[in-house]
């Protein structure tokens, strides 16, 4: 196994979505691990405080080439991360062993046309918000003395589909846009192999937010982190899964929040089905007694998003993903 560092460069990260037709920033062998670099705020560089801009990403917002702007959603992200060996029908195991603001300050925005309540809120507001990293906090209003505590990860972590462009706003079977606050440092995710390499990319790191991240935006902040990208031909997924230290994650994706409830209900079924002894029935009555359904976020349009959380102490026979 390597250690990999991948510094955010204007040739190392893409805009607004994801390809398979981009050339990779990194080229790794399954089981290395790798120190990543994240910028936020692409479209909101230049009302920024001087605090939420550095050289680096300056230079990446000044200069970064049209083959790197993919699509138009509004996410920049470092990658891809070709693995080697990776083909489609394969499962890449994504360790989250780190994840950390590198700024002491984050964003977050109101989009007209945007969000849960759009036809309420209808006037763009961008508010930058200070980060106590000493103490882990963000007090909001400032001197409210509210005091949201700081659980960051990254929105966006996904692979490359054959479409060429995919806008990076919308959740799918490939991860991408998912914004599961639940997928912090000590995280796994699995994803869906589809392109040699996969392809793999991450960003819109989130210092804190609600489920649902009604208002369209979370703390949007430059994020680093340490993750480990394992290749795993013994997994057969056609939808991301995830596992954190407390439960087993299956998630749903769709236009309604009724049919997102509904595949995260039926791929959390098929989970127990394949990972234990408990016919489907059992798994059904087993969701409605002990599996908790949260929604995950209403603003990815066209896919809302909603996932479930499967306890692991709950259960005798442990699940070994």
């Amino acid at each position: 196994m390597i250690h990999h560092i991948l510094r955010a460069t204007r040739e190392t990260v893409h805009l607004g979505g994801f390809s398979d037709l981009l050339k990779p920033a990194l080229i790794i062998d399954s089981g290395d691990t790798i120190d990543v670099e994240t910028y936020t705020g692409y479209y909101v560089y230049d009302k920024a405080p001087p605090e939420f801009l550095t050289p680096e990403f300056l230079d990446i917002c000044h200069n970064l080439a049209s083959e790197r702007k993919v699509a138009g959603g509004p996410h920049l992200l470092t990658g891809p991360i070709y693995v080697r060996d990776a083909e489609p029908g394969d499962v890449l195991e994504v360790e989250l062993q780190a994840i950390a603001p590198n700024l002491p300050i984050g964003f977050n925005a109101i989009r007209t046309g945007w969000g849960a309540l759009s036809q309420q809120f209808t006037q763009p507001a961008l508010r930058f918000i200070p980060l106590d990293l000493t103490n882990n906090i963000a007090e909001f209003p400032a001197h409210s003395g509210i005091k949201i505590p700081l659980q960051p990860f990254f929105g966006i972590l996904g692979v490359a589909t054959p479409e060429n462009s995919r806008t990076s706003i919308p959740p799918g079977s490939y991860g991408g846009n998912i914004d599961n606050r639940e997928l912090q440092a000590g995280s796994r995710i699995f994803l869906p192999v589809f392109v040699p390499g996969g392809l793999f990319s991450l960003g819109d790191g989130h210092s804190a937010q609600g489920d649902g991240e009604v208002n369209v935006t979370a703390i949007e902040t430059s994020m680093n982190g340490r993750i480990k990208l394992t290749l795993r031909k013994d997994l057969q997924l056609i939808t991301p899964i995830a596992e954190t230290p407390t439960d087993i994650i299956t998630m749903g994706f769709a236009p309604t929040l009724d049919t997102a409830l509904e595949m995260a209900l039926q791929n959390m079924i098929d989970l127990l089905k394949r990972f234990t002894s408990l016919s489907a029935e059992d798994a059904y009555v087993l969701c409605s007694l002990a599996v908790n359904f949260h929604i995950t976020q209403v603003v990815n349009s066209p896919q809302k998003g909603v996932h479930g959380m499967l306890p692991k102490s709950i259960l005798s026979e442990k699940i070994c993903l």
